[in-house]
């Protein structure tokens, strides 16, 4: 096997040249295992580094049991330490008659004296190193599970990229992103001596066998004052790259940073340092990310005092001079020692309650309670930690409102946060020696659920049922929907549905103020994709149809969106466009059979892009049309990236109603809702509420307008009326809070909205947030507007044409069935299209014969 060199070598260390009368290939004659005899080829050999320590391995010595010691003459050394880098071969257990072990010391046979190591001194005088195994010594191959107490395998423990990160993927072991690096096919275990006579010289070694074989490879001496295997825990540092030098993120698969290196130590992460406005923290808003140095990188390791960071250019830093203040690239990050309990109350109470939290130290690293990620995850499908990751910068995690944290003396940076109604704080503490407890108090400034209003998110992944209520709790959000699904040949949350528990209810043990229902998300790559929220019974499958990438390579189409709805309806569900209106497909004739009650706004992991114009673009063709479906808001949450309620619905529960996750799907059905980043709102048209219908007669009239606004979160700039996807009236506002009223003439039927438009100071305008609309029927003027409705005739049309073509078909009666489904559909736009006078061209999918 070529040479280990795991890391660089450590200037304190020395090779103490030693050399058997046998190659590891000559080994294979000895009275070893078959085991060992296999793996010979694998064992290290020529010039190594070893946890930092380097080793000349030559030709090993192998002691084997009932054979003669073996005396080996050395250089005079004079050394604090001698480090043997030495195996063993493995052991049968002994069995009775009975079939069972006797005295069983375990597969590594513990304390098993294996060989004496004699240490003989210039003056004559020895010392005598019992060598016992599962203490000095190991096996070759470790059981797992028999680690040694007093000596490591011969490579360092090293931290692991993350799945996305990796050059040969290992999705499960890669969620670590650490590896004890102590198996393989062959391990070498290190063992480290105090010399209790560091000024005799040493001039020889003995070597006594005892019980098995044990193969010497190499020893070294060094000159450090403490255990040189033995790592203190994890500090910071900031490294300050040269000019013009960018920095290179990546670690090789050796866990290695090319950059920056420890000899007797680990570099365990490394990246660009955090620049938060610290001098003006307590004035910035929640959730604002922080800028990424281009010179300074923040530096995680873990390390013996006397180690040295090597730099790139050659250059060596002794830790200690890093840690004293004394580095010039390099310098200290005060350690965080001081354990604080943080506790987070509303105001007028002593009871925690859930929030986001945001830590940060001087330096502008993160600091992570000791239950939660210091480096949170952001991938797709890789890690469920209750975490969130702005914009790939911004670190914070969820607490139930109490967090134990280690802190570092002098001033931390903390950020909390509840959701829409409550004020976010930015507070600025100094930590001292007596810090034990720091208390927030949270502030409820919007009383939005006091009349009734409760927020949810539509649409959320791959979380437990238990870390969505978690989640959705310190967000502020009343209903989380976690959505199984299949994507390809994975399935996700299939086990936690069972068509009939509400977590966090009353029912269930919960306080009834925060829950999670789990529903599906159906979906077919092509046709589209479909959430069936809340219902009852059998889950409703397949879940994905079609193929790639949603269904499995093979799976025909056997299932329409409009049949998912329909089925979902029977049994007591609710119907939602996801992330509306993509896919752009069958979902036209969805809503035209009647069979969607919400069409979703949705956010991913954009904190400042708002409700997108094209969702609402799309979802403005349907109403002018006359289909009432409500608005919501979900974040299609499937990693870290996203926060729960990032863009959320409001819906409005009677006064007299309970909050149950029933009357929660019924006012959404009822269409008394809105959407929002931030801002909440009123809105009534003549008194009726959002999702209303108020009827005319044929020669309309003026009704009168009343909303309200306000935001703790996003400063609102605009209020807008949007009648019949126009911009009818326009305002600028307060940015916390405002109310007005206005007076529209209606002369033909039409839907009136409201739309608030607002932005961090530093951030474009957007769209932050839309009710649901109220819609006004004048007599003898129906909704519609034929270009509209011809858009949404050529969709269904599209969605036939796949279904004849290139999708996948299923059994001729599944077919046939479907496209009567689309043809029904089809059939009634195009029927209205000619009642209102309107004729367009012939298709191929009003002639198609169910049968071709």
């Amino acid at each position: 096997m070529p040479a280990v060199v795991d890391g660089p070598r450590s200037p304190l260390f020395h090779p103490l040249p030693i050399e058997g009368d046998m190659s590891f290939t000559e080994l294979a004659q000895l009275p070893i295992s078959e085991e060992m005899r296999q793996a010979l080829e694998q064992a290290p050999s020529g010039e190594c580094v070893c946890w930092g320590i380097p080793f000349q391995v030559r030709r090993p010595l192998a002691l084997v049991e009932g054979q003669r010691a073996l005396r080996l003459s050395l250089e005079p050394v004079r050394a604090p330490w001698l480090v043997f880098l030495h195996t063993s071969d493995l052991r049968p257990l002994l069995w009775n008659r009975d079939g069972f072990i006797t005295a069983s010391r375990g597969y590594a046979r513990l304390g098993e004296h294996a060989a004496d190591y004699v240490v003989i001194y210039e003056d004559g005088s020895e010392e005598r190193l019992t060598i016992r195994r599962r203490h000095q010594i190991g096996p070759f191959q470790r059981p797992w599970g028999e680690n040694c107490f007093e000596a490591v395998a011969h490579q360092k423990p090293r931290p692991v990229r993350a799945h996305h990160e990796q050059l040969h993927p290992s999705w499960g072991r890669s969620q670590t992103r650490v590896d004890a690096a102590d198996s393989g096919p062959w391990v070498n275990w290190l063992w480290a001596w105090a010399n209790p006579h560091p000024e005799k010289a040493i001039v020889a070694l003995r070597l006594e066998p005892a019980n098995g074989v044990v193969i010497l490879s190499a020893v070294s001496w060094g000159q450090v004052s403490t255990q040189p295997l033995r790592w203190r825990p994890r500090r910071k540092a900031i490294f300050a790259l040269p000019e013009g030098v960018p920095f290179q993120p990546t670690l090789d698969e050796r866990g290695l940073l090319q950059q920056l290196q420890l000899d007797l130590g680990r570099v365990i992460s490394a990246m660009p340092r955090f620049l938060y406005p610290d001098e003006t923290w307590e004035e910035t808003y929640n959730n604002q990310v922080p800028q990424l140095s281009e010179r300074e990188v923040l530096v995680e390791y873990t390390a013996h005092p006397e180690a040295h960071f090597h730099l790139s250019s050659g250059q060596m830093v002794p830790v200690a001079e890093v840690e004293a203040g004394r580095g010039e690239s390099l310098r200290p990050i005060a350690p965080a020692t001081q354990w604080v309990t943080l506790r987070v109350v509303q105001k007028g109470s002593s009871k925690p309650v859930p929030v986001k939290l945001h830590v940060h130290g001087e330096a502008g690293e993160y600091l992570a309670p000791i239950d939660r990620h210091r480096i949170p995850n952001p991938a797709w499908f890789e890690d469920y930690s209750v975490d969130f990751v702005h914009q790939g910068s911004h670190y914070c995690t969820y607490i139930p409102g109490e967090a134990r944290l280690k802190l570092p003396l002098g001033r931390v940076y903390i950020e909390i946060a509840k959701g829409f109604e409550i004020r976010p704080l930015r507070r600025v503490v100094e930590v001292t020696p007596e810090t034990k407890e720091i208390l927030f108090e949270l502030e409820k400034v919007l009383p939005w659920r006091e009349r009734g209003w409760v927020s949810a998110d539509t649409h959320v992944h791959f979380l437990s049922p238990m870390a969505a209520l978690l989640e959705g709790a310190a967000e502020g959000v009343n209903v989380v929907n976690l959505l199984a699904s299949q994507w390809g040949e994975l399935m996700t949350n299939v086990g936690d549905f069972d068509g009939k528990t509400t977590w966090g209810s009353l029912e269930a043990g919960g306080d009834g103020e925060h829950l999670v229902r789990v529903g599906t998300e159906n979906r077919q790559h092509v046709l589209g994709h479909i959430s069936l929220l809340g219902y009852q019974g059998p889950i409703i499958a397949p879940m994905t149809t079609g193929g790639p990438d949603e269904s499995a390579l093979g799976d025909p189409i056997e299932v329409l969106l409009t049949e998912w709805a329909r089925q979902c309806h029977r049994q007591g569900g609710l119907v939602v466009l996801p992330h509306f209106p993509n896919p752009r497909a069958e979902h036209a004739a969805t809503i035209v059979e009647g069979e969607v009650d919400a069409v979703e706004m949705t956010s991913w992991g954009d904190l400042y892009s708002g409700i997108n114009p094209y969702s609402l673009a799309d979802w403005y063709r349907y109403l002018n049309c006359g289909y009432m479906v409500a608005a919501v808001g979900g974040t299609d949450k499937m990693t870290a990236l996203t926060a729960i309620g990032t863009v959320r619905t409001y819906a409005r529960i009677p006064p007299l109603w309970p909050f149950t996750y029933e009357h929660w799907m019924e006012a959404v059905r009822r269409g008394e809702t809105f959407v929002t980043y931030g801002p909440l709102l009123e809105f009534w048209v003549d008194g009726h509420p959002m999702g209303s219908r108020i009827k005319m007669p044929s020669s309309g009239g003026t009704v009168d307008i009343t909303w309200e606004v306000a935001s703790v979160t996003v400063p609102i700039s605009r209020v807008e009326l949007v009648v019949n996807g126009e911009i009818r009236e326009s305002v600028a506002v307060d940015p916390a809070e405002a109310q007005g009223n206005w007076s529209f003439k209606v002369e033909k039927s039409s839907w009136l909205a409201l739309l608030v438009r607002g932005h961090y100071p530093d951030k474009p305008e957007i769209i932050a947030a839309h009710s649901s609309p109220v819609m006004v029927e004048v007599e003898g003027s129906p909704f519609f507007a034929a270009a509209d409705a011809l858009t949404i005739l050529e969709q269904i049309e599209g969605a036939l044409a796949y279904l004849d073509t290139v999708g996948t078909r299923a059994e001729t009666r599944a077919y046939r069935r479907m496209r009567l489904i689309l043809e029904s559909a089809h059939r009634k736009i195009h029927n209205r299209l000619h009642e209102m006078g309107y004729f367009h061209e012939h298709t191929a999918a009003e002639d198609h014969p169910a049968h071709h």
